[in-house]
């Protein structure tokens, strides 16, 4: 089918592209530059080691200093252990098959370690990830090679336009006096929906509360539901949210936040605490002692020994056979238990829930899902819900080409306009003031959107004012551009001067116990620099250190702060504006704010677009216009 070939072709574009990336990335840094970057752990000392599925030697490794670095290493990941003696041909590669703050187990492609393990400093290189592109493809071709029985897979014809959704007329509305209309009638299409059904949830509306709900409602109808999202924080947040409400949820992988009560969610961790391991500790304390045995046999020996290597190495060998067995058989009494099966989409075909079929699967956060991984767990469904915001960030694609050739469309977008009856959005939001939240709602939403009572007039103070536009135009706040970033000293200046003196009023008004959140956000990665940097030099603010979050404004979707600083930094004579033209970051932007939203940029280059000029309209409107020069003598 050309619509599954033409994925398989933009997928392996952005394969090679990503490749391309990773690879000028780890060849131009050193070891300490790749550990800043969260791509390396070094030094590492292996901690211990035990023979395990398919005679493969597992490795745990553990971090000796720097465990506070951020790092990129996760469940499923490809990596390298290496020697600091000769990194280029001292290293085996493994898979991670858990991950902690501080320490990983790496399986090895080998049932022991090599001699040079025991030399010198140990590091650990996080490899290019090809497990998530083969498992994307293979989707691909599993799909494509399914899709011309359209009686057989009804979903992949839905899905790709060839018919229509169908809903169920005879099953009761969802009543519920927690939730409101939209969300009951979200549910409803969800429990009515034969094959597809899709909640569209704007910023703050109870998107996750409403899926929760529904989910609890096709468990008792169906006994059990794979709930999948495209990051581990978004899957991690589900699977407590529903562990919450009763359910017995069994979360595949590991967790991004190392917490006890996501971890007591794990397969690992439900399988430590299984009667059956008693038996399986037993048994490989056995093997790993019949391997050593094996192993105290010099290089040189004669007929005689080399017959009592082997036999030890065979008797290793059955008992891990049998320790495999007896581990299947608790995996799937755990699976038999669960209620709810959550991982990420590649997660889904983990090893031990490959062979799952559900009735139904739930992609939360679809607007974030790249089509291709989408495709991973619908293959295991007849009913699709997805959820999530296309008006938000898409997926971030690396390869231009394979962008432009539609990879950066999301299925979820694709379904909202071939399937607008499948679609329920939600309609009342619970996090923003009605001023912040009123012009995303005229653009994006249609107007649709309405600020709950209980948030619409919503102040830090009595005497504040939720939302400001400060227009630095004339002011000589000009750009500059490096290799890598853009940045606007002047502006950065400024916005750290006006958020010094904002914290000094919320002083007299709060507190240091119940002292508002604030975001000082920005699209670029060189302006948040040296946001960061003027931030951490103010003493005001370095009072109020806890309360003050500085990053760019892509991380920041999914999260919110009482207060958000947007530093727009792009002034030019030519009034260029880049990648602020991508609307949709600027609508993640300004929906993160919960009581005041200030925005600081030069109207005089973000006027030049539509959508800026019609947002400074919007702020003039509210008596939210300023000008910076009111403040320079200040």
């Amino acid at each position: 089918m050309e619509y599954f070939e033409k994925l398989q072709e933009l997928l392996a574009k952005e394969k090679e592209e990503d490749k391309l990336q990773y690879q000028q990335q780890i060849t131009a840094s050193s070891v300490s530059a790749r550990r800043t970057n969260g791509l390396t752990w070094y030094p590492v000392a292996i901690r211990d080691t035990e023979l395990g599925r398919g005679d493969f030697l597992t490795v745990e490794i553990e971090r000796t200093t720097q465990q506070d670095i951020p790092h990129q290493f996760r469940f499923g990941a490809t990596a390298a252990l290496f020697s600091n003696h000769n990194p280029e041909e001292d290293r085996i590669e493994g898979i991670v098959t858990f991950q902690s703050a501080g320490r990983l187990r790496l399986t090895l492609r080998t049932d022991e370690l090599p001699d040079w393990s025991r030399n010198g400093k140990l590091g650990l290189d996080l490899l290019f990830d090809d497990n998530s592109y083969n498992e994307m493809q293979h989707a691909l071709k599993q799909a494509n090679a399914s899709a011309d029985n359209e009686k057989e897979n009804r979903l992949i014809a839905v899905l790709t336009g060839k018919r229509a959704p169908g809903f169920h007329n005879t099953i009761p509305s969802f009543q519920k006096d927690a939730l409101n209309a939209s969300q009951q009638a979200a549910i409803s299409r969800i429990l009515a929906a034969e094959d597809l059904a899709i909640v569209h949830g704007p910023p703050g509306t109870g998107k996750t509360t409403t899926l929760v709900q529904a989910i609890q409602s096709l468990v008792r109808e169906e006994g059990l539901v794979l709930v999948v999202a495209p990051s581990n924080a978004a899957v991690d947040l589900l699977s407590e949210k529903l562990a919450d409400q009763g359910l017995n949820v069994l979360r595949v992988g590991n967790p991004a936040r190392v917490s006890e009560r996501l971890m007591s969610l794990t397969l690992d961790s439900k399988m430590a605490a299984h009667a059956g391991m008693k038996d399986i500790k037993k048994m490989k304390k056995q093997a790993n002692e019949y391997r050593s045995m094996a192993h105290k046999y010099k290089r040189n020996f004669g007929k005689a020994e080399r017959e009592q290597r082997k036999a030890l190495f065979e008797e290793a060998h059955k008992i891990i056979k049998e320790v495999e067995k007896t581990e299947q058989y608790i995996i799937d009494n755990l699976i038999s238990q669960a209620q709810v099966i959550t991982a990420t989409l590649v997660g889904a075909n983990h090893y031990t829930v490959r062979h799952l079929k559900y009735r139904t699967v739930v992609i939360d956060e679809a607007g974030q899902a790249l089509e291709p991984a989408c495709w991973i767990p619908i293959l295991k469904a007849e009913k699709l819900v997805m959820a999530g915001d296309h008006c938000q960030l898409p997926p971030t694609i690396k390869s231009e080409e394979a962008a432009a050739g539609g990879l950066a469309v999301t299925l979820l977008e694709k379904c909202i306009a071939l399937h607008p009856g499948a679609v329920v959005m939600l309609e009342e939001q619970y996090r923003m003031h009605a001023d912040i939240m009123g012009y995303s709602s005229e653009i994006f939403y249609g107007q649709r959107l309405r600020a709950h009572g209980t948030v619409a007039g919503r102040l830090l103070f009595d005497a504040d004012t939720p939302l400001a536009f400060i227009d630095t135009a004339g002011c000589g706040f000009e750009e500059k551009t490096d290799s890598s970033s853009m940045t606007n000293a002047e502006e950065a200046s400024f916005a750290v001067q006006h958020l010094t003196r904002f914290v000094e009023r919320l002083g007299e008004n709060y507190a240091s116990g119940n002292f508002p959140s604030i975001a000082v956000i920005s699209p670029y990665r060189g302006q948040i620099e040296l946001l960061q940097e003027l931030i951490e030099r103010s003493p005001v603010l370095n009072n109020y250190n806890n309360s003050i979050s500085v990053n760019t404004i892509d991380s920041f979707q999914g999260q919110e702060r009482d207060i958000v600083y947007i530093s727009m930094t792009r002034s030019n004579q030519d009034n260029r504006i880049g990648f602020l033209s991508e609307i949709r970051r600027m609508n993640v932007a300004m929906t993160r704010a919960r009581k005041k939203l200030v925005v600081i940029g030069d109207s005089a280059t973000l006027g030049q677009s539509a959508f800026y000029a019609g947002f400074i309209h919007y702020a003039e409107q509210k008596n939210a216009y300023l000008s910076a020069w009111e403040f320079m003598d200040v």
